[in-house]
């Protein structure tokens, strides 16, 4: 059993030390210890300079090399799309920088943008299902090709969408065809308190191309009732819309921002059979990336199905080509009056 002896002699033991550091630090240990610690603290200032300095470096380097591809950007890009038509879909809200920028990459390649539309959170929204599943008994009328019959609500809508989009009247390449218009309406109708979509301006000419440009998951599904697994509805709602774009016009691309957990780049790269079929590009906030987009377009329309950016399983530039012409000779229905379509007397 400890006694009162045992703690009077802790006690002496633990001031004596406490005396003694006293002492030392005060006395003679005084000057090395302050001599000491004023040199780390003058060597951590030195390194945060000149890391502060070498950082300064890098970045006006980055912005030197920024503005070199931004002002090179109008000779990589002259004639990559003469004369397409490109119809630009948002997957959601988009910054309206990177819409512009992509829109004036476009511009700069020859193509015209024919439609900017915006998908609404009706579009993937968990409630909204049966609004849609009624809406799509509509739009079937109005297709052609008609989606297949074990084609599922997402895929039916991204049809229509596109459809609405690129369908041309037969007789006048110039305009889209009385169904095309009907489909739009039905998707954008402001009489509907949930349109599917949000129509920029008015769409008057056919796309022969379209641009989908993707939205961070979080960003999209805000207010929305989680489903069991939203991430998985959501995606496979937007990648509907992709393989609608590149199945029903001459050529589509996914203008995607970061790699990573929900990126569409990533999901379309980890299906191989997506991958062979769909053209992406990541990265679109920068201007490598907004680059690219007219470029790996112009591939997709050539027949080349390509991934550009700077992650795995990405190439960073795509290979320069020249496409052909476009032809926008009217086309006489079958079985139809020629001088009917062309308006002409026998």
């Amino acid at each position: 059993m400890i006694d009162f002896r045992y703690h009077i002699v802790s006690l002496i033991s633990v001031f004596l030390a406490l005396a003694v550091g006293i002492a030392l630090g005060a006395g003679p240990l005084k000057e090395t210890i302050g001599d000491t610690l004023t040199g780390q603290v003058e060597q951590l200032r030195t390194e945060k300079d000149t890391l502060r300095a070498e950082l300064d470096t890098t970045s006006g380097d980055l912005q030197d090399t920024e503005t070199y591809i931004d002002a090179a950007g109008p000779q990589l890009l002259d004639g990559t799309l003469t004369d397409r038509r490109v119809a630009v879909v948002a997957l959601g809200e988009v910054d309206e920088s990177i819409r512009t920028a992509i829109d004036d990459r476009l511009a700069q390649a020859g193509a015209s943008v024919t439609a900017r539309v915006t998908l609404t959170e009706t579009w993937v929204d968990p409630d909204a299902r049966t609004f849609r599943q009624a809406l799509v008994g509509q739009l079937l009328t109005y297709l052609d090709p008609v989606p297949s019959d074990d084609a599922g609500v997402e895929e039916e809508l991204a049809s229509a969408l596109v459809q609405a989009l690129v369908t041309s009247d037969p007789a006048n390449p110039d305009v889209l065809s009385d169904d095309a218009s009907v489909l739009l309406e039905l998707l954008s109708s402001s009489e509907s308190d949930s349109p599917l979509v949000a129509v920029a301006e008015e769409v008057t000419m056919p796309a022969d191309a379209v641009v989908v440009i993707a939205v961070p998951f979080e960003e999209q599904v805000d207010g929305a009732t989680p489903s069991p697994d939203p991430s998985e509805s959501v995606q496979a709602a937007q990648l509907a819309v992709l393989s609608a774009a590149q199945t029903l016009s001459s050529g589509a691309v996914l203008a995607d921002g970061a790699r990573g957990d929900g990126s569409l780049t990533d999901a379309v790269l980890a299906d191989p059979e997506l991958a062979a079929t769909l053209a992406t590009v990541s990265g679109v906030d920068l201007v490598t990336g907004q680059i690219n987009v007219p470029l790996a377009l112009a591939d997709r329309i050539a027949g080349t199905t390509g991934h550009y950016g700077f992650g795995e399983g990405e190439t960073p530039l795509p290979a320069p080509v020249e496409l052909a012409p476009v032809d926008r000779t009217p086309r006489v229905p079958e079985n139809a009056d020629a001088d009917a379509v062309t308006g002409t007397e026998g």
